[in-house]
């Protein structure tokens, strides 16, 4: 490993291309292009290191030469709670002999998530123990550019989904899942994070999109077992609950 260069981490990775895009238009997010690469292309492309690639979405156009999976939320549009169920239940039939203890999850509409990896790399290389480690950008926790203990993961979704089952994940807010959970969270100082929800955000983030991105301090939060996060974080609108 040179200097500098984020320590590896064996992990699957889970892309959630399952929502409206009520912002959009209804033009399905995958589909958007950004300077010459659809939303679809980036995500796969942020999750190049996995050992298994699942996205969990309606029929997603693959790119040639990609061994993913796909699978779908149950019920459709039940939310990116239900969907993390559907791609963590499409890995496990997939794997053969030891699955990796990580999860990368990735949310389809952040187009610079690449850059976001080797930052989530890092936070959990460096915190022996963690759950986890996601983005924190202007003080919202963007849990959806994340990477998880797959054991950790299943165990909050287990519990969140109580005796219904994966029937008890449509519509549960992100917040409530990774409030099971004790993570890192990474400063997201240049953004990377940043997605697209509406057309101004697509043009914004065009004129930005190669721009660098730093390390930054972590902040580990321990939310489970009823403790409080160091630092409360207002959940964003597209996951979470209200501003």
């Amino acid at each position: 490993m040179g200097p500098g260069a984020a320590p590896h981490v064996r992990h699957d990775a889970v892309v959630l291309a399952g929502g409206r895009a009520t912002r959009l238009g209804g033009v399905p997010k995958p589909t958007v292009v950004l300077d010459g690469a659809t939303l679809l292309d980036r995500a796969l492309a942020a999750a190049r290191d996995a050992e298994r690639t699942v996205v969990v979405g309606p029929d997603p156009s693959l790119p040639p030469g990609r061994d993913v999976l796909v699978a779908r939320e149950d019920p459709p549009f039940g939310g990116p709670v239900a969907g993390l169920d559907a791609g963590l239940g499409a890995l496990g039939a997939a794997t053969e002999g030891g699955a990796p203890a990580w999860v990368l999850v990735l949310a389809v509409d952040v187009p610079r998530a690449a850059e976001a990896v080797p930052l989530l790399r890092a936070a959990v290389a460096g915190h022996e123990g963690t759950d986890g480690a996601y983005l924190v950008r202007e003080d919202r926790a963007q849990w959806l550019v994340g990477l998880y203990r797959r054991a950790a993961l299943r165990r909050a979704l287990d519990a969140v989904a109580g005796p219904d089952g994966p029937a008890g994940l449509a519509g549960v807010p992100v917040k409530r899942l990774v409030a099971h959970l004790s993570c890192v969270e990474v400063p997201d100082r240049d953004e990377v994070s940043a997605d697209v929800d509406t057309w101004d955000d697509l043009r914004r983030l065009t004129v930005g999109l190669h721009t660098g991105s730093h390390t930054g301090d972590h902040t580990v939060v321990a939310a489970r077992a009823g403790a409080e996060p160091t630092t409360p974080r207002p959940p964003t609108d597209r996951w979470g609950g209200t501003r």
